[in-house]
């Protein structure tokens, strides 16, 4: 099976959209050019911003059109990353709730791609 080295999300500005995930992940854009940033989330993975307008194919997918899920070790985190990131004005689609899968809350980025922090129920 070949590696997951990338996550791409399509973006109308890739600069913009760099700064929001360098800021909120704390995480170094390593590059940027003309129609794309690449900023790396773990060993061997990276998350790369790509100019909606410059997708080769094109896409029919829309900016804003994707999830990304960060798995947190307890409520508490979830609780306390809800906290921070409503202080720095992300903005928050749903508060920390309770659901099947466990706590959770959701914000956006520039884009409109949804950003769930959840954390498992305890065992």
């Amino acid at each position: 099976m070949p590696d997951f080295t990338f996550l791409l999300l399509y973006v109308r500005d890739h600069i913009a959209s760099a700064a929001f995930y360098r800021d909120m992940l704390g995480l170094p854009i390593v590059e940027q050019k003309a129609d794309v940033a690449i900023l790396p989330l773990r060993e061997g993975v990276m998350l790369g911003l790509w100019l909606q307008e410059t997708v080769e194919p094109a896409s029919t997918g829309q900016p804003g059109g994707s999830e990304i899920a960060f798995a947190v070790a307890d409520a508490a985190a979830v609780e306390a990353t809800h906290a921070d990131w409503s202080r720095r004005g992300i903005a928050i689609l749903q508060a920390p709730t309770l659901m099947r899968f466990g706590m959770t809350f959701v914000a956006r980025d520039p884009d409109g791609h949804r950003l769930r922090v959840f954390a498992p129920p305890a065992a």
